[in-house]
């Protein structure tokens, strides 16, 4: 096997709990995330990575491959990692369980780097930003990219800035998208190291990479998604899927 993704998925949740359950058009939210993931070309397997009994069994009842994991892992990037561990792979994605609108296209675009140059390590998604007040939250996370296509920082705040912290909306700037490809020894690197200043600091994981020396690279998408974190994003994605927004 050459490419693993996994789609990590967990019950609790202090602002939205059991959202991977939640119900979007007749089908639980992981439902929707599996079946565009597996419309994408690169993978050999996709499955999904719980630690709960009901997540479990609403993938094994619409179908899908699951793993069950264990309850101690602090973050889904770890329970990627505890599931790549033991599969023979070279290349493991790393697939939101909050994205139902995801395309299978953004995939095989992360996944493709990696398989084309091997000294790539990890690979993720980025969007131009468009609208100032997406610029200026703190929740959308921002992306210095440079000419090689690779992450130069990533930042909750407005980057890149200027001295009188206008808006210039004729200036290269991108959110992102945290969808990511990583070569296995890559991945088995971050889950062992500890947490690193800038990464603490702005509460972004990828930092780790950045900080200890490693190259991000970065695809540009023009696909829009929205990540479920709330119920009021679940709304949006059923707007959206119902064709009124």
């Amino acid at each position: 096997m050459r490419v693993l993704g996994v789609i990590p998925a967990r019950y609790k949740s202090s602002r939205f709990e059991g959202k991977p359950l939640a119900d979007i058009l007749g089908k639980p939210m992981i439902q929707h995330v599996y079946e565009r993931a597996i419309r994408a070309r690169s993978f050999d397997l996709i499955v999904v990575a719980t630690d709960d009994e009901r997540i479990y069994e609403a993938v094994k009842k619409f179908g899908g491959e699951v793993v069950m994991t264990s309850p101690d892992c602090p973050t889904g990037t770890h329970r990627v990692a505890e599931v790549a561990k033991d599969v023979e792979c070279e290349i493991v994605a790393n697939i939101q369980g909050d994205e139902p609108l995801l395309e299978p296209e953004m995939l095989d675009s992360i996944v493709q780097p990696l398989l084309e140059d091997p000294s790539i390590p990890v690979c993720t998604l980025v969007q131009r930003i468009t609208s100032e007040e997406d610029f200026r939250n703190p929740n959308v996370v921002k992306v210095i990219v440079d000419r090689q296509g690779f992450a130069m920082y990533f930042s909750r705040a407005p980057i890149p800035g200027n001295k009188d912290l206008s808006w210039n909306p004729e200036a290269p700037m991108f959110r992102h998208i945290g969808l990511y490809a990583y070569r296995k020894e890559a991945l088995m690197w971050f889950v062992k190291t500890p947490p690193a200043p800038f990464e603490s600091a702005e509460g972004l994981e990828q930092l780790r990479f950045l900080e200890h020396g490693f190259k991000i690279k970065v695809v540009e998408t023009e696909h829009t998604t929205i990540g479920v974190d709330t119920p009021a994003d679940l709304e949006k994605v059923i707007r959206r899927l119902k064709g009124c927004g």
